[in-house]
């Protein structure tokens, strides 16, 4: 079954936070890197279309200017039209508000009521296959700026400048972290494990070299404008069984 209203605002909502601890200021997956720059895609009779072009994923896909920053549009019709977003029946078992990554599928649902759920097309990084279990989206951020761990730095030394001493990558569509970025803590820690935005949508559906889960720009900002406050986030390493 799929959405018959794909389009949710692109406008920051705003969320009560508390106090954060100063450890929550290191703000990537242990394993991203800055993003690298996507060439622009030109659509030529030559291109192999995956997914019939249509209003409503023009729309949904387009270009869209968020909080200053220009998010390109996404060629949609060159992606496997199952890792685009779109409302299906629930196959998750879990109940209304639950996050679930379905790691081993690239798919990551967001339950509804009435027995169906949200599903996105997702990347999934080293780290994102690194972790399973059940968390917390305890923090989130609009823009997000990237901070390098000291382990990763000490690697490339050419990240210091991205340092928390030095304040991070200032937020933008090339920042590893995109749009968005949501923050999955258990029992109360920081598991260094991230659902974020990215500008690289030929990522998506793909086991990537760096990051946790990572979304196409526009499916990130719909997920942070629809993810319940303090979510439940439920990681598979087995197929979710549809």
């Amino acid at each position: 079954m799929q959405e018959s209203d794909t389009q949710a605002p692109l406008t920051r909502r705003t969320f009560v936070l508390g106090a954060l601890p100063l450890a929550m200021s290191v703000s990537a997956c242990v394993s991203t890197q800055p993003a690298v720059k996507t060439q622009p895609v030109e659509e030529t009779p030559e291109a192999r279309i995956s997914t019939p072009r249509s209003p409503e994923r023009d729309l949904q896909y387009a270009a869209v200017t968020d909080d200053g920053h220009e998010i390109p549009a996404v060629p949609y019709w060159q992606m496997n039209p199952q890792m685009l977003r779109q409302r299906v029946e629930n196959p998750t078992g879990e109940p209304p508000g639950t996050v679930v990554v379905d790691t081993p599928s690239r798919f990551l649902y967001l339950v509804e009521d009435g027995g169906s759920a949200m599903r996105y097309g997702v990347g999934i990084g080293r780290t994102g296959f690194s972790w399973e279990g059940e968390g917390v989206i305890h923090w989130r951020q609009h823009w997000p700026r990237w901070k390098p761990p000291r382990d990763m730095i000490a690697r490339d030394p050419a990240l210091e400048i991205y340092s928390v001493a030095n304040g991070g990558m200032a937020p933008g569509i090339m920042n590893p972290l995109g749009a968005r970025a949501l923050y999955i803590f258990q029992n109360g820690q920081d598991t260094l494990y991230r659902l974020h935005g990215s500008p690289e949508w030929s990522s998506i559906g793909n086991a990537v070299s760096s990051g946790c889960v990572r979304f196409l720009n526009q499916d990130v900002i719909d997920l942070y404008d629809r993810v319940p406050y303090h979510a439940r986030i439920v990681v598979r390493q087995q197929p979710v069984s549809v």
